[in-house]
């Protein structure tokens, strides 16, 4: 139940939401900096705990609905409060996240327990005043978006309108108002009259940074399509389509199950969009350019001998997810051994890291890790027959503006920051 199924930064980076299988949501918030220490930057800790979804049961359909959070996005923070949007496969929940730190006391008709007095015996009248107390963050249930998919969401991504948010499933995608519960407006539909007819679905779908009119969305057949809902109410006609790359090797056996892609990632600057397909390759492409990606970095190769048993043990279903750092320059995704690898697209590096227990003490500085197919091994290589399929890295998160990133391993949490004065990510 405690396996991290989400990780999420809000828009300054000060907070940090985790959501896991038992439908816990873990926010984590980051400490000022030490004034002895000045350069040091903040940790992150516990900030509240809350249980956002419960487990239920569909009579209809006599289906089991798991408590399980599928996605977190944080809102635009409007006041001194924030605000979160958590999801499990059926029900999208609003929350609100407050602090106090005072309580009023001297009422005049309530007792200090919050009991009616006697009116007999108020023979004066006093002003209440507000005195300190310890902190208390309270969590509360602003809005609950229910029976608006038939199929299991896998993506929300608020617009940049702040006040409409889309949500999406294998075969539709809704348009919500943050307002309006009961309900939504389906922009894409790709349902068959016949279910057995359907050959593809819906896998992550996202928005544009900064116009609220313009989203784009992957497919299990490895396309990507972007779609402007200016041309239509309904769009089912992409604006742009960009195809599944042509492999002329063939060097898999697998290849319209390793080109589905697992997540899409717009860039900060909305001029490029990161991909990940379902096991092998990382794929940068212009939202102006042609057909073909801009960049594609294959995050294991090293598989390709494996694959067979990555399809036995069903690891070949896993989604890896991407993320762009703060300036745009380093996007980050997960692999499996607990690896994660970060691309830099200025200087064209790249560098293998592993978030464990054994290597990740605490203000050390992590080594690079490389695994060794065959021939000549080094002292510190991994050999790839070697490597534990089930500690995989499908969460990351960055920071949305320092080089700090969130790493999600099973039920364990690691957050990375990049040396102070050091060429190191």
């Amino acid at each position: 139940a405690d396996i991290i199924s989400t990780v999420e930064f809000n828009h300054t980076g000060e907070l940090l939401a985790t959501g896991d299988k038992g439908g816990r949501v873990v926010i984590f918030q980051r400490e000022p900096e030490s004034k002895n220490a000045p350069h040091s930057q903040g940790e992150y800790d516990v900030y509240s705990t809350f249980q956002s979804h419960e487990p239920e049961f569909d009579y209809l359909k006599s289906l089991e609905i798991e408590e399980k959070i599928n996605k977190i996005k944080w809102l635009p923070q409007q006041n001194a409060a924030h605000s979160l949007l958590s999801t499990n496969d059926k029900t999208i929940k609003l929350w609100k996240i407050t602090e106090r730190d005072k309580r009023p006391e001297g009422y005049n008709l309530k007792d200090e327990e919050g009991k009616l007095k006697d009116l007999s015996t108020v023979t004066s009248l006093q002003v209440p005043v507000l005195k300190p107390m310890d902190l208390m963050v309270e969590v509360s249930p602003r809005r609950i978006f229910a029976n608006g998919h038939t199929y299991h969401i896998n993506s929300i991504s608020v617009n940049s309108d702040c006040e409409t948010y889309m949500s999406a499933d294998d075969l539709r995608i809704n348009l919500w108002h943050l307002a309006v519960t009961d309900r939504s407006f389906s922009i894409l539909d790709w349902r068959p009259e016949n279910v057995k007819d359907g050959t593809q679905g819906m896998v992550s779908r996202e928005r544009h940074w900064h116009h609220c009119n313009l989203f784009v969305y992957s497919s299990s057949k490895g396309s990507l399509r972007l779609c402007d809902m200016r041309a239509a109410a309904l769009c089912d006609k992409h604006s742009k389509l960009v195809p599944l790359p042509d492999d002329p090797a063939g060097r898999t056996g697998l290849p319209e199950r390793l080109s589905a892609q697992s997540q899409v990632a717009h860039k900060h600057s909305a001029r490029h969009l990161g991909s990940r397909d379902c096991l092998m390759t990382v794929m940068v492409w212009a939202q102006r350019g042609g057909d073909l990606p801009a960049e594609t970095d294959e995050v294991h190769d090293y598989l390709r001998s494996k694959l067979c048993s990555l399809y036995e043990n069903d690891c070949i279903f896993d989604k890896f997810e991407c993320a762009w750092n703060g300036s745009d320059s380093v996007i980050m995704t997960g692999a499996y051994n607990n690896f994660f690898r970060m691309f830099d697209r200025n200087t064209k590096r790249d560098v293998t890291l592993e978030a464990s227990r054994e290597s990740s003490k605490p203000r050390a500085v992590l080594k690079p890790r490389r695994v060794c197919v065959g021939g000549k091994r080094r002292r510190d290589d991994i050999s790839v027959d070697s490597l534990d399929f089930t500690k995989k890295i499908l969460h990351t998160a960055w920071h949305p503006a320092e080089n700090i990133i969130a790493i999600a391993a099973t039920n364990n949490l690691y957050i990375f920051q990049d040396k102070v004065n050091s060429d190191v990510h």
